[in-house]
C-alpha cells in the first residue's frame, strides 16, 4: 500500500516522529546550514533541506483539517519565496522569505512542544522532541535576525555577510546558536539596539529552557507514575 498523507499524519502524531524530526533538524543545523555558505551546490542543498523541513511540518498537523490548511498554505508560500530568492532576488522577496520562515518554524515548534509536554509517561522520543524544540528556537531567532538585518543593514558587525540570502541565513543561524548557548565567540556581534535586545532575550531563553524543561518533564513523569500506581 502506498503511503498517504493520512499515514504520514499518524506517523507524525506518534512519538517516533519526534525522533525523526530531531534527526532532520540535526542534519539541517549542523550539516546543511554550514554548507549554505558555499556558493552553488551548498546553497541549493540548503534550500532543498529547508523545503523538506517545512513539508514535514504539514504532516505533523495533518490529522486536524484547520491546522493542516493553515500550515500547508504558509509552507507553500514559504517554499515558493525561498526558491524565488534564487531566481529573482530582491529586498522585498528576502524580507517575505525571512518572515514566512519565522512564522512556519514557530508553528512547528508549537506542534512539537504539544507532543513533548502532553500528559503521560516520559519516553526517550519525547526527550528527543524537547531537544528538537531547542534547535527550532535557534532557527527561529536566526530568521528573526535575518529579517532585522535586511531592514537595518548595519544591525550586525561585520555588516557585510554576503549578498545571497542563503549565505546570510547561514551566518545568522550560526550567530543565533552561539547566542542561544551563550558561547559568544565575538566574530559576529549585534550593533543595533533592537538586535541587542533580541540577542539578550535569546540568551535568557537558552538558559531558562533547559531548567524549565527538566522540571516539567520530571513533574510529568511523577504524575504518570502516581496515576499508574493508584489504579487497582
Amino acid at each position: 500500500m502506498k503511503p498517504t498523507l493520512g499515514h504520514l499524519g499518524r506517523f507524525w502524531a506518534s512519538e517516533w516522529s519526534l525522533t525523526a524530526f530531531l534527526v532532520l533538524l540535526v542534519v539541517t543545523v549542523f550539516v546543511v546550514v554550514p554548507l549554505g555558505r558555499l556558493v552553488g551546490v551548498g546553497m541549493l542543498i540548503g534550500s532543498i533541506t529547508f523545503s523538506l523541513l517545512l513539508i514535514s511540518g504539514v504532516a505533523a498537523v495533518s490529522e486536524r483539517r484547520a491546522p493542516t490548511l493553515l500550515v500547508a498554505g504558509l509552507v507553500i508560500v514559504t517554499i515558493a519565496l525561498r526558491w524565488m530568492t534564487h531566481v529573482v532576488p530582491g529586498v522585498l522577496i528576502e524580507m517575505a522569505d525571512a518572515l514566512s520562515g519565522l512564522i512556519c518554524l514557530g508553528l512547528m515548534a508549537g506542534v512539537v512542544g504539544i507532543q513533548v509536554f502532553r500528559k503521560g509517561p516520559i519516553t526517550a522520543h519525547r526527550i528527543q522532541g524537547a531537544v528538537a524544540v531547542y534547535l527550532l528556537l535557534g532557527l527561529i531567532w536566526g530568521f528573526a535576525y535575518e529579517l532585522l538585518m535586511i531592514l537595518v543593514p548595519n544591525a550586525f558587525h561585520p555588516a557585510d555577510m554576503g549578498d545571497n540570502p542563503v549565505v546570510l541565513t547561514s551566518h545568522l543561524i550560526y550567530f543565533s546558536f552561539v547566542t542561544l548557548t551563550t558561547v559568544g565567540y565575538g566574530d559576529i556581534t549585534p550593533a543595533h539596539p533592537i538586535v541587542r535586545s533580541l540577542a539578550m532575550l535569546e540568551a535568557l531563553v537558552g538558559q531558562l529552557y533547559p531548567a524549565i524543561l527538566i522540571g516539567r518533564l520530571v513533574a510529568l513523569e511523577l504524575s504518570a507514575r502516581q496515576s499508574k500506581s493508584s489504579k487497582p
